[in-house]
């Protein structure tokens, strides 16, 4: 047996092909749970134990601290101590220790600052201001977005300018070089910038780019389906004198296009190094056959893919299964029930389970039915759904409404929605507040005596207290759901969300909804509460946390989140067209095999069982209304899938039946004609012409539809007056 044999035993004959090619371009497509780790660190302890590399010519890149902490562990392990001096970290971090060395030739101090995401919009707002731009027309984060997705394609302001069609894209055009200069000016980065700026500095200063071409003879990086652009650049401009390149990826894991990864960068890297060496990861460690088969039957449906099938010398295990259910009380409910009998048949841990969901706005419901139970759980990957931002910026209005001695709620909202009032001016505020022994909201009234104040800024101060006045003089004429909703629509929460347009934004906007169909829903169920014993009940469920071990704790997280992950026994929920896969997916091939590649990525995080739910009602956008189960659950192959049909028509808190309801609302619903306006049927319209209807709203003439026009886009129509003609 030779000499290295100590680090080839634990691999499987494709992971030791992949460990032992150590020279030249690699591609390593690692399947999912096919331990793409185990070679990467393999490969890098094989490199300096047998091929005499130096450690400090070795660079290792992933996507996080912590997967880059655990590479670095399972390194020194693998090598007793001799990898200590390797550079292994995230790409954010790789770039700024180059940019610490060499950032003077840039026009920055080797100590400049990293601004996080409110320091950036700070900045951008103070070049609107500069340049009058008026945020009425557009918003900050919307620009930030944009010059942040230009940077991960690594357009420059200049270029940027010289592609910009749109009016949006002229003003981003105007304010993304001023944004870079007062950056440099106060001598700061932003995130991307960490990136970018290695670019610019390897292409004005070839010395500096052969410098690290020379340091780093191996190069290795994880999860490469996730890189933007801008990284695969960096990465082509270092590894362009030794050429040792080894990427690992799996294209069917690539679930991050949204923040500008680019799926293109492993479906193409043969083009820029056509001698790479491709292997194949495809024995999978983590699932049974019945979860593995069932998800290859997912992702084949993917055009743009590399061909790959995962297999496993587990046990064939229990089938995948789908459970058809009323709505998302009752899907709540049946989990638990699973969870419980799991618990006591099988002797299972809390940890053994995850639930998983497309939205954060979907956790609300599954938590509250867990504390109900008396079940721990965390929620990974975000807060607690009343911990949220956005939520408890609602709740700030609430309670402010409710008590005008409340100081922390007023400055937490006085500027939000942006009103213009600075932290000056709420500071001066505050001191005649003391001066006169009143709250901050009754200064706010008598804000025309604060003379230190700008008058302009005195009127938003003042307008902002007539708000809150009003709104608690209709404390006790408006039930809790109809203040909430009144208040919410009147400050523009959710326009301004929807404005942003992006992920994050959509689901910040989903997650407002949810907060007040449960104000809506708790004024329902209890009757003579009001908005105060609803605030004390959400005071009393996110102070109070009983549970101390987190360890021991059923999981709460988004599919996205779930990457990399495992559990024996994993839950997908709200698997309904247009939440999973989204309604804005449908017209776009790309984003839809985005979806379906999510969905991949959920099946294969089970070990051992899976559980897969779709509701024929859930709530969403303030209304409840009939959905259609998702393509992906017809894509899985019947042979490994059992199907539980549980649905009662029963209210989850109330237990009360609602077939009656249904019944008679089918009835009206078919006596109208509505019924025949389905979700991703099509429709066509006297002056917009053919579309797709998006989204359902509603029942019989109060139906509303979102309708994506071939011609003329999006529009949202009241059945009742659009006269739709439904084609078949």
């Amino acid at each position: 047996m030779n000499n290295h044999s100590h680090l080839l035993t634990s691999l499987n004959p494709a992971q030791r092909q992949a460990v032992l090619c150590s020279d030249g371009p690699v591609l390593i497509l690692a399947g999912a749970g096919s331990g793409k780790t185990r070679v990467l660190t393999h490969r890098v302890a094989y490199l300096l134990e047998q091929k005499g590399v130096k450690p400090w010519q070795i660079l290792a890149v992933t996507f996080t601290n912590k997967a880059a902490n655990e590479m670095k562990e399972r390194i020194l392990q693998l090598s007793n101590g001799g990898g200590r001096e390797a550079w292994i970290g995230t790409f954010h971090s790789i770039c700024a220790r180059i940019l610490r060395a060499e950032a003077e030739r840039l026009g920055y101090g080797k100590n400049f600052l990293i601004f996080d995401r409110e320091d950036q919009k700070r900045f951008i707002k103070n070049v609107m201001n500069e340049l009058n731009v008026s945020e009425k027309d557009f918003q900050p984060e919307a620009i930030l977005n944009a010059i942040s997705g230009a940077k991960n394609a690594f357009v420059s302001s200049s270029e940027y300018q010289a592609i910009a069609k749109a009016p949006f894209e002229y003003t981003v055009a105007r304010i993304y070089p001023l944004y870079q200069s007062l950056l440099k000016q106060n001598n700061v980065m932003d995130f991307d910038d960490l990136l970018v700026n290695p670019l610019f500095l390897f292409q004005q200063y070839p010395e500096v780019l052969e410098h690290y071409q020379n340091k780093f003879s191996y190069i290795l990086v994880d999860e490469f389906q996730d890189t933007n652009r801008t990284q695969y650049i960096f990465l082509k401009y270092l590894s362009g004198r030794h050429k040792n390149l080894c990427v690992v990826g799996d294209d069917d894991q690539a679930i991050y296009r949204w923040r500008g990864a680019d799926i293109q960068n492993i479906l193409s890297l043969e083009k820029d190094f056509p001698e790479c060496k491709i292997f194949h990861l495809e024995q999978n460690y983590r699932s049974t056959r019945s979860i593995l088969n069932a998800a290859n039957s997912i992702v084949k449906n993917n055009q743009f893919r590399r061909e790959k099938t995962l297999w496993t010398e587990k046990e064939d295990g229990e089938k995948v299964t789908i459970l058809e259910l009323d709505d998302a009380f009752s899907e709540a409910l049946t989990i638990i029930g699973v969870i419980k009998d799991e618990l006591v048949e099988n002797g299972r841990n809390f940890s053994d389970f995850a639930i998983l969901y497309r939205t954060n706005a979907q956790s609300r419901v599954l938590e509250d039915a867990l504390r109900q139970a008396a079940i721990p759980y965390v929620v990974v990957g975000s807060v607690k759904f009343y911990e949220r931002k956005e939520i408890k910026d609602v709740l700030a209005y609430l309670r402010l409404i409710c008590n005008a001695n409340d100081s922390i709620s007023f400055k937490r909202v006085i500027n939000f929605p942006l009103r213009g009032i600075g932290d000056a001016s709420v500071l001066k505020l505050e001191e005649f507040a003391k001066a006169h022994a009143i709250s901050l909201l009754a200064a706010a009234a008598r804000v025309e005596e604060v003379n230190a104040i700008a008058p302009r800024i005195r009127k938003s101060i003042f307008e902002f207290q007539q708000l809150i006045a009003k709104y608690a003089s209709l404390r006790r004429e408006l039930s809790a759901g109809e203040l909430a909703q009144t208040l919410v629509d009147e400050i523009g929460i959710l326009r301004a969300f929807k404005e942003i347009n992006t992920e994050e934004s959509f689901s910040r906007m989903e997650n407002v909804r949810e907060l007040l169909l449960a104000i809506a829903n708790y004024a329902k169920s209890n009757k003579g509460s009001n908005l105060e014993t609803f605030l004390e009940e959400v005071a009393l469920l996110t102070d109070i946390d009983t549970w101390d071990d987190q360890s021991n704790a059923v999981t709460l997280m988004t599919l996205h989140s779930a990457k990399g992950l495992e559990f024996p026994v994993v839950f997908i929920t709200g698997l309904e067209e247009g939440l999973f896969p989204l309604s804005r997916t449908f017209d776009d091939i790309a984003d839809l095999e985005e979806e379906r590649r999510l969905f991949y990525v959920g099946t294969t995080r089970a070990q051992e069982k899976l559980f897969i739910s779709w509701a024929a009602v859930r709530p969403r956008f303030g209304d409840s209304f009939h959905n259609l189960p998702s393509r992906f659950l017809k894509e899985l192959d019947p042979q490994f899938i059992e199907r539980k049909n549980l649905r009662r028509l029963y209210h989850f808190r109330s237990e009360k039946p609602v077939a009656e309801e249904m019944v008679k609302n089918e009835e009206d619903d078919l006596r109208d004609g509505y019924s025949q306006i389905v979700l991703g049927g099509e429709v066509k319209h006297e002056l917009f012409g053919v579309g797709k209807v998006i989204k359902l709203e509603g029942r019989g003439e109060n139906m509303k539809v979102n309708v994506r026009f071939y011609d003329v886009g999006e529009k949202r129509l009241v059945v009742k007056y659009a006269n739709l003609e439904v084609l078949h």
